[in-house]
This record gives structure tokens, sequence and C-alpha cells, in this order.
């Protein structure tokens, strides 16, 4: 008998289906979600601290599933390994508020078409979002895929 299995590989942030055959011995690994802060980056290294005994530690940009869309402040969930205490994912909400700094002005009359313009973030990343989005506005951004979600309202 054959198993269907999907796995969840944490360190690289892919799922690989894979299909076992019986006899097939499986090595479970346990891991821990705990909730932290993100307080700054330094090069590469982003630090954090434990929303619960304030503790802090940093973990390496390439396991955070969108870094261009953390501002200092932020919660994420960081994964661990349970045995090792390493860290192996950090991830954002799926949604978050961030702030345009930048972008060129809406035209009037341009707002019944699906055009899209672009616009920098409070965070320095760069989304694409509808002609009748300004500067200034706070706008909800899906961390999955990187677009643009909502305008909120303040």
């Amino acid at each position: 008998m054959d198993i269907y299995l999907v796995v969840i590989w944490l360190s690289f942030s892919c799922h690989l289906p894979n299909t076992f055959t019986a006899g097939v011995k499986i090595d479970i690994q346990r891991v821990e979600r705990r909730q932290y802060q993100f307080l700054y980056k330094d090069g590469n290294l982003y630090h954090f601290m434990n929303m619960q005994d304030f503790e802090q530690t940093f973990i390496d940009e390439a396991i955070i599933n969108a870094p261009q869309f953390m501002k200092e402040g932020q919660e994420v969930d960081i994964l661990f390994h349970d045995e090792t205490e390493t860290a192996l994912t950090c991830e954002l909400p799926a949604y978050v508020n961030l702030k345009i700094t930048y972008t060129e002005p809406g035209e009037r009359g341009n707002t019944a078409t699906n055009t899209f313009k672009d616009a920098k973030l409070e965070t320095g990343a760069t989304v694409k979002v509808p002609l009748f989005i300004n500067s200034d506005e706070t706008i909800k951004v899906d961390t999955r895929s990187g677009e643009y979600s909502e305008r909120v309202k303040e």
C-alpha cells in the first residue's frame, strides 16, 4: 500500500508532494509557533522580540515569507524546531496595512478603467495600485501575492 503525502519543507518554504511505499520510516519533527514583534533590520538579519517573555532573537532574511512588507512593530509568527530551537520560518499575517510614501497623482476621470500604477510603500516595497490611490493613503497588501487588496479608511 502506497501513502501519498505532501511534505512542507519549512526551511525552504515549499511544498513537496511525494508518494511513500509501505515500510518507509519518516522521522517526525515537532515545531513550535511563537508570536514575535519585529524590532529592526541589520543587513540580512531581522531582530525580533518574543511577545511573552520579551526575549530577543534574530533570523536571516531568507526564511521570512515576505520581508519587503515588514515594518517596525509588525507582529509575526516564527516557527522553531522544538528540540534545537532553530528558527525554521517567519510568517507575516496574510494582510498588512501599509502607508504609501509616493505614487504619481491620479488623473481626474481615470477611475473607471482597470489600470494600475506603481506605489512606493513605507517599507520601501513597490506595489501596483489603482489610479485613484494617492500618496499618504494607507492600503491593505496581500503578503502572499504581494498585491494591493483595498484602501484602508483611517
